[in-house]
């Protein structure tokens, strides 16, 4: 009777990337639901299952680079949540983007008011730079979806505000134990959008050329039929008392 003994999986060598990767995961897995602040260096090593020397071996500049460098990467993704095909109703493509910004300001409820609302002790030019910069690229996209060659300042600043006000919401829903529920945010913040545009339209040409096309692409039933049958009847009242 020949007897066989247990063989143990063969170790594999991770790569310089695949090592690299696997500890700014588990840095981003721990500054999704903590402040920077209270993350330790041995606390990365722990959840990435190796020692705190390895972790200074692929960072040498210990939590402040490893913080920055998870920051990018976090970076990349909230920018890639605005990426979207120039197809269908604009208001269908928000929608589409706001899930996925949504999802990621769920999945990383801590993490995100950290990164937006700044006041860490690991927060430097470079890491405000890099929030800065991720405002700037998803902006970018919206005026890319508007179809505008080239935006005069109006269009800008209306587009740049509505990115403030989705920052700004997003993190007063966290406060708020995230409600209301998250498609009731993001149905609200497409509203606002379409009211943004509307009344930037009102007083700027390029704009308003903007909204037309847009709006020409939206269903009678899509967030923007509805929104205006909700909106005419108040604008109407108040219209009668002036």
């Amino acid at each position: 009777m020949t007897r066989t003994t247990p063989t143990t999986p063969a170790y594999r060598r991770l790569s310089v990337e695949e090592r690299r990767g696997q500890l700014l995961e588990a840095a981003l897995q721990l500054f999704a639901h903590r402040a920077p602040e209270e993350v330790s260096l041995d606390d990365v090593a722990e959840a990435a299952g190796v020692s705190r020397p390895l972790v200074y071996r692929y960072f040498p500049g210990g939590k402040q680079q490893l913080y920055e460098a998870a920051l990018r990467s976090a970076a990349e993704e909230l920018t890639l949540c605005f990426a979207e095909a120039q197809t269908g109703p604009l208001t269908l493509r928000l929608t589409r983007a706001l899930d996925r910004y949504l999802a990621f300001v769920d999945g990383h409820d801590a993490g995100f008011s950290a990164l937006l609302q700044g006041g860490s002790v690991v927060e430097t030019s470079r890491t405000t730079a890099t929030v800065d910069g991720i405002r700037r690229a998803a902006a970018e996209q919206i005026l890319v979806h508007l179809a505008v060659e080239r935006p005069g300042p109006r269009l800008r600043m209306m587009v740049r505000t509505w990115i403030t006000a989705v920052e700004a919401a997003s993190l007063i829903w966290l406060d708020e134990g995230k409600q209301p529920p998250v498609a009731e945010l993001r149905d609200w913040l497409v509203d606002h959008f379409i009211a943004l545009l509307t009344a930037t339209a009102a007083t700027d040409p390029q704009t308003a050329a903007a909204a037309r096309a847009a709006l020409a692409l939206e269903a009678a039933e899509g967030p923007a039929g509805v929104l205006a049958r909700r909106v005419i009847p108040v604008v109407e009242t108040a219209a009668h008392l002036l």
